[in-house]
């Protein structure tokens, strides 16, 4: 699997032996972490990434992605799909930045090429969601382009959609 490339970001496939890494919190040899990296979110995806290998095999492309910096290729985050694409299209995603590389749109630049390489590779829809005070991360799904579908006591719910029922490209 390649990585995935946006003007300053490298979104780069993880694989079993890096989520264990992420996992220990003991980077490789030749990783470059950003202070922070991973926090307990990287370590929560990590951990969903290598289930979901244990159960399924890999995922991949639709696994988990460290965020890494173009300029330097210093880890700050990830973004996951939460598994591999379901019956109806869907694949769920998350996303999280260590607190020095917040706010300068390293999300939203991560999530528009997650979007966009979802898109391409056929998916019919993303799901993500987020805590209700987490007002960023709700600003950067929607400046994805991801609409506000439903709400919990805890969570926000957001969702793309790119094709209906008729023009699913997996349907028979």
């Amino acid at each position: 699997m390649d990585d995935l490339v946006t003007a300053r970001l490298v979104l780069h496939p993880m694989t079993v032996d890096d989520a264990l890494r992420v996992m220990a919190r003991e980077p490789a040899a030749d990783a470059r972490w950003a202070p922070g990296y991973p926090d307990a979110g990287d370590v929560t995806g990590a951990n969903r990434f290598v289930s979901t290998c244990a159960a399924v095999g890999d995922p991949q492309p639709f696994g988990a992605y460290e965020i890494r910096r173009r300029e330097d290729g210093c880890a700050i985050g990830g973004v996951n799909f939460h598994g591999p694409v379901d019956e109806d299209g869907a694949v769920t995603i998350g996303y999280g930045l260590v607190p020095a590389a917040q706010g300068r749109g390293y999300a939203s630049e991560a999530l528009r090429e997650v979007l966009r390489f979802a898109k391409a590779s056929g998916v019919a829809r993303v799901d993500g969601d987020t805590e209700h005070h987490n007002v960023a991360s709700q600003r950067v799904m929607a400046a994805a382009g991801m609409l506000l579908v439903a709400e919990d006591e805890r969570l926000k719910h957001y969702r793309i959609t790119w094709y209906d029922d008729d023009t699913r490209p997996w349907s028979t």
